[in-house]
């Protein structure tokens, strides 16, 4: 058994016990939407639900999805269930396109978020002997502040340096002696490229130990590249706005998924085309249920996420079910000549690759009525530029590897180290230029 700190006892719980506790849970969220939310409540009575049919976890099946567009149909607080007076705290999502994602939390909320981060930092291994440095945007963001909280709670030390500086970032983590990073993974890629060039080697200079990352999807592949830059033990933890933001799941040790604290959401798999419920280990889009909270519960939500559950006991003890991977966005899937590829397929097969980088940008477009692409791989030595016939013969390979993968016909342009747009927050690594006009 891999010797990891479990912070709450509702880790370690039987499965009849955790389905006790959710079926209770769901009863009184049914309950409170139906009552406090009128959109909930209009959409309950067209499915023909009243709050008292709820009477097992299989009627769950039942209740009508929630999707991100309903947020934006009720924004700002048509979908909350409290009164503005109960909100403590307001976040919202980038809203890069019309109106924001629009979050607010209880008093009981903001508690139950710090619970919820303080389970998947310690399991993560990060203690109160360490020195934590978040390095997301803080803002309406909710990954820095919900990070900053959990961390708090355990009794680590926080650095709330936010994103961006990316040198004095470096020297804080120095200075300071920080022990635990926190940003998105491609960020930490950016950082180990700047630590470099300032001459620091992470293994001898820092005192680095662990990483947590999340924000945005990544392969094993990258946090291989991640672990080796920076001789720490990288782990992946998920959330979103609409959820609480981060702290639905978090990897421990073992690295077999991601565990969700099942006594406050109910995760289910379906089919993202037809909406059925798939069964353990079946692959297909996440979709969550929150069962504490009080400001904005939210069921049977549809992430868009590609994944499959996994309710085998953990070799850390704990029993929660776990999510794999997150394989890709439902959304984000990218059909080209009649084959699915997810963007993380492309990278997972980019950063086996000697002699090319972890930054790349895929553009897809069309030529007559042909989907064509085009992948923007970074050179790790500027050097092989001025050999042609390495440059042919790296070129090859790579769309060979993409072939013969994926199944996909791909031009492959390699260009400069440090060529390609870095990202302090969630990395763009996808132009569909297929709609544009």
């Amino acid at each position: 058994m891999i010797d990891n700190k479990i912070w709450s006892r509702e880790e370690t719980l039987v499965r009849e016990e955790f389905e006790t506790i959710q079926l209770e849970r769901l009863k009184k969220t049914i309950e409170r939407v139906f009552q406090n939310v009128p959109y909930y409540k209009e959409k309950l009575k067209e499915a023909g639900i009243e709050p008292g049919d709820i009477k097992s976890l299989g009627d769950l099946s039942a209740i009508p999805f929630t999707v991100k567009d309903d947020f934006r149909k009720n924004y700002p607080f048509g979908l909350f269930s409290s009164p503005k007076r109960d909100i403590v705290r307001f976040h919202a999502s980038s809203g890069t396109t019309g109106k924001p994602t629009v979050v607010g939390y209880t008093r009981k909320d903001m508690a139950t978020w710090s619970e919820l981060i303080a389970r998947i930092v310690t399991m993560a291994g990060v203690t109160d002997e360490d020195t934590a440095q978040i390095s997301f945007g803080y803002g309406l963001f909710t990954g820095a502040f919900g990070l900053h909280q959990g961390l708090e709670r355990i009794g680590a030390a926080v650095i709330p340096i936010s994103s961006g500086n990316t040198e004095k970032q470096i020297m804080i983590m120095q200075d300071f002696g920080t022990t635990a990073l926190i940003s998105t993974p491609s960020y930490a890629l950016h950082m180990a490229e700047v630590a470099a060039e300032m001459g620091i080697d992470p293994k001898r200079d820092l005192s680095l130990k662990w990483g947590l990352f999340g924000g945005e999807g990544s392969t094993e592949s990258m946090r291989n590249e991640i672990n080796e830059r920076w001789g720490l033990f990288a782990t992946e933890n998920y959330g979103m706005s609409e959820l609480i933001g981060p702290g639905v799941s978090g990897e421990c040790p073992a690295l077999k998924g991601m565990h969700i604290s099942e006594d406050h959401f109910l995760p289910e798999i379906i089919d993202p085309k037809t909406g059925k419920v798939l069964g353990e280990g079946e692959v297909g889009e996440l979709v969550i249920t929150t069962i504490t909270k009080e400001a904005l519960p939210i069921l049977r939500y549809r992430t868009k996420d590609i994944t499959s559950l996994h309710y085998e006991k953990c070799e850390c003890g704990r029993t929660t079910v776990r999510m794999s991977k997150i394989q890709g966005r439902s959304d984000d899937m990218l059909i080209l000549g009649g084959v699915n590829v997810f963007p993380s397929q492309i990278e997972d097969v980019l950063l086996q690759i000697d002699g090319i980088g972890p930054h790349y940008q895929i553009k897809v477009f069309k030529k007559g009525y042909l989907d064509k692409i085009e992948v923007d791989v970074e050179l790790v030595d500027a050097n092989l530029l001025d050999s042609f016939a390495l440059l042919e013969s790296l070129n090859q390979k790579i769309k060979h590897q993409l072939r013969t993968v994926l199944g996909i016909e791909a031009k492959v342009n390699l260009v400069e180290p440090r060529s390609l747009a870095r990202f302090e927050g969630k990395a763009k690594r996808v132009i569909d230029m297929r709609e544009v006009k």
